[in-house]
């Protein structure tokens, strides 16, 4: 019989590090705009290849309420009609008064443009200015599609290190490396005022003191190790909950590599970014690890970047008896284990539910069994 623990060999999806890879991004509007690259054209990061203007908000006057008047009678005491611009100040509605004096009136509270009139009741609508919204490349490479009057789709190809978890959405900016130890923890005496603008490397671990003094600074993002799941709550001021990451106004973006806690960055990551010291980095903290999986990643674009040489030779490996893996759901989440054993049989788990099943042997030496969706290959 042949050796079971040689051909026993599943396929996990692991997170991609790599030199070389060739990448599409989407750019799409959240409403039809105007789109201002074409097919072919270059783009840095910094381009705007779309803009709209997004409607404003509406404010309510009630002027039959302010004038002491009737609903019915507020069309014949406005002095605007429906479609006309106003300015914050402006009369807004007004009675005849006594003799002419003693009038009443009430102004506009805000600059936009009259949207109704209404004799029923009593109030103006107001819709305020448009919102501008301009929608960067994200990351340097050529327009290879347009969509409609919506966006485009830049492809892109360079460096790509996806992490494990992240916050804060899309930002760009020079990569600086702090350490070139990639077990060392990120300390707040490292961040200066050359860290305005960049997207800092640290090695194993960021503090919250860390985290605050690289936004005071200025710094764009931060990639590292690990981070205290608490510290995550610090940053938002709540809970983070299990929605999908990525839209937290924290003032940087954050890309947690490997885990939550002190957890060394992976040799391969860390080479990988301290080559590539000084060049400019996208940057994306939007994570989802459940259906629809979305990682945080960090991509360092090179147009003259080729796909020659091992690191553009990747394929997808299988997950091996003695294999490094990283669980991605609790109980054990971000903890680095090593694969044990890879039953055959489907076994049944706390949800009732009969899935395939690996046993792990954690750092510590216990070995639990997981299912297999709950982990990831770690690329090496």
């Amino acid at each position: 019989m042949a050796n079971t623990e040689q051909q026993t060999h599943a396929y996990t999806p692991g997170l991609r590090v790599t030199g070389f890879a060739v990448l599409r991004r989407e750019r799409r509007l959240p409403l039809p705009g105007k789109v201002h690259v074409s097919v072919g054209q270059e783009v840095t990061a910094d381009t705007v290849v779309a803009a709209a203007e997004l409607p404003g908000d509406v404010v309510s006057v009630n002027v039959a309420n302010k004038l002491g008047c009737m609903a019915n009678e507020v069309p014949k005491l406005v002095k605007v009609a429906e479609g006309d611009r106003v300015g914050a100040g402006d009369v807004l509605a007004e009675t005849a008064g006594w003799f002419g004096r003693f009038k009443t009136s009430c102004e506009v509270p805000a600059d936009g443009t009259v949207e109704t009139v209404s004799g029923v009741t009593g109030q103006v609508l107001i819709r305020l200015k448009p919102i501008p919204i301009e929608l960067a490349a994200y990351v340097n490479g050529t327009v290879v599609e347009l969509i409609g009057d919506e966006g485009c789709v830049v492809e892109a190809q360079g460096a790509l290190v996806q992490g494990i978890f992240g916050l804060g959405g899309e930002t760009f900016g020079e990569l600086r490396v702090l350490t070139d130890d990639p077990g060392r923890p990120l300390s707040p005496d490292r961040i200066d005022g050359e860290c305005a603008g960049k997207v800092l490397v640290g090695g194993a671990f960021v503090s919250h003191e860390t985290l605050e003094a690289a936004r005071q600074a200025g710094a764009r993002g931060i990639v590292v190790g690990g981070m205290d799941a608490e510290d995550v709550d610090r940053l938002l001021g709540r809970p983070l909950g299990v929605a999908i990451t990525g839209h937290e106004e924290i003032g940087l973006t954050i890309v947690c590599t490997e885990g939550f806690g002190a957890m060394p960055m992976a040799e391969r990551t860390f080479r990988l970014l301290r080559e590539r010291d000084g060049r400019q980095a996208s940057v994306n903290g939007a994570t989802q690890i459940r259906a629809g999986v979305i990682r945080p990643e960090v991509i360092v674009a090179d147009l003259r970047a080729t796909g020659q040489g091992a690191e553009a030779a990747e394929a997808e490996q299988g997950l091996r008896i003695g294999s490094p893996a990283r669980v991605i759901r609790p109980p054990h989440f971000g903890a680095i284990v090593t694969v044990a054993a890879l039953p055959e049989d489907l076994q049944q788990i706390e949800t009732e539910a009969k899935v395939r099943v690996l046993v792990a042997e954690l750092p510590s030496g216990e070995q639990v069994t997981l299912p297999r969706a709950n982990v990831e290959l770690i690329q090496q």
